[in-house]
C-alpha cells in the first residue's frame, strides 16, 4: 500500500516510519522538512499549497494526514479564545486534504486528532485523575476542547465525519495522547526534558507531576505505528474515533474501542517502568 504522510519528517511520522517502513506499506513523507530515513520518498513541500496535497494525494492508496501549522497564540496550554493567521491556514489545510481525499476517489485516511479535543476533561480533573481513577473518557463523549489547538483538531474530526458521510472516503481519528521523540520515548520523557530545559529538578513536586500524567498519557512510539497499521489495514470504518494510548494502567482514556474495532493490541505499558532509562 502506498501511504502519503503529510507531516512526515515530524514525530509522529517517523514513528510510523521507523517501526512499518520495513513491511508491506510504501511511505511517501510530504513535510517541509526532509524526511531523515533515505528509505522513505520525501516530497520537501508545503502542505498549505493545495495543489501540491492533491498531486501527492492522487498518488497514493491512503493518506495519514498530520501536518499542521505552529501557532504561536492558542496553543495546548492556553486556554484564551484568540483568532490567528496560522489557525485559519490549518482550517484551510485540513479541508485541503480531505478535498483532495474525495476528489482523487482515496480509500483511507488516517487524522492525527488529538486528547485536546476533549482536553477540558483532563483540566477539570486535574491532578487527581493523574493518581489513579474510575473517571473514563471514550470515544462517544462529547468534545471539550481544551484550547485554540483543541478547536481546530475538533474542525477536523468534524471534516473527517462530513467526508465519510458524504463520499467513500473511510476517515479514522486518532485523539492521540503523548508519543514522543525516541530520547523521550519512556513515561519518564516529559519529566526528564523538563529537567534537561531547566524548568524544574528531578527531586521535585513538578517532576512528580510530570511523570504521574505521563504514567496516564503515554504512547509509545511503536504504538501508535501499530495503531495506524491496524487503520490502514481495516476496512470495517465509514468514520470513528479512537485513542491513540499505551496499556497505562492509571490511563483515562479509553481504548477497549480500538482493541474491538482494529484489533488495536498495544505492546507498551507505563507500568513496566520504574525509573526512566540509564
Amino acid at each position: 500500500m502506498d501511504v502519503l504522510i503529510t507531516g512526515g519528517a515530524g514525530t509522529i511520522g517517523t514513528a510510523i516510519t521507523d517501526h512499518l517502513g520495513d513491511g508491506e506499506h510504501s511511505f511517501t513523507s510530504l513535510d517541509v522538512e526532509e524526511h531523515p530515513d533515505d528509505d522513505v520518498e520525501s516530497v520537501v513541500a508545503d502542505a498549505t499549497d493545495a495543489a501540491v496535497v492533491r498531486e501527492h494525494v492522487a498518488d497514493a492508496d491512503a493518506v495519514v494526514h498530520l501536518a499542521r501549522v505552529p501557532m504561536e497564540v492558542g496553543g495546548t496550554s492556553d486556554q484564551t479564545v484568540v483568532w490567528s493567521d496560522e489557525h485559519l491556514e490549518n482550517l484551510r489545510l485540513h479541508a485541503s486534504v480531505y478535498e483532495a481525499a474525495i476528489e482523487t476517489g482515496l480509500d483511507t485516511l488516517v487524522y492525527a486528532s488529538s486528547n485536546h479535543a476533549v482536553g477540558m476533561y483532563e483540566i477539570e480533573n486535574a491532578p487527581d485523575i493523574y493518581y489513579g481513577s474510575e473517571f473514563e473518557v471514550d470515544h462517544a463523549v462529547q468534545p471539550r476542547p481544551d484550547s485554540m489547538y483543541g478547536v481546530e483538531k475538533v474542525y477536523g474530526e468534524g471534516l473527517g465525519r462530513l467526508a465519510a458521510e458524504a463520499s467513500d472516503l473511510a476517515v479514522y481519528a486518532l485523539r492521540i495522547c503523548a508519543v514522543r521523540d525516541p530520547e523521550y520515548d519512556h513515561p519518564y520523557g516529559d519529566a526528564q526534558r523538563g529537567v534537561d530545559q531547566g524548568r524544574f529538578e528531578p527531586d521535585s513536586a513538578a517532576y512528580d507531576e510530570q511523570v504521574a500524567r505521563m504514567r496516564c498519557m503515554w504512547q509509545s512510539r511503536r504504538d501508535i505505528a501499530h495503531m495506524v497499521e491496524r487503520c490502514l489495514a481495516d476496512g470495517s470504518v465509514e468514520f470513528d474515533v479512537f485513542y491513540g494510548v499505551s496499556d497505562n494502567e492509571n490511563r483515562w482514556f479509553d481504548i477497549d474501542h480500538a482493541r474491538d474495532v482494529l484489533g488495536y493490541d498495544p505492546r507498551d505499558s507505563a507500568d513496566e517502568w520504574d525509573a526512566p532509562p540509564s
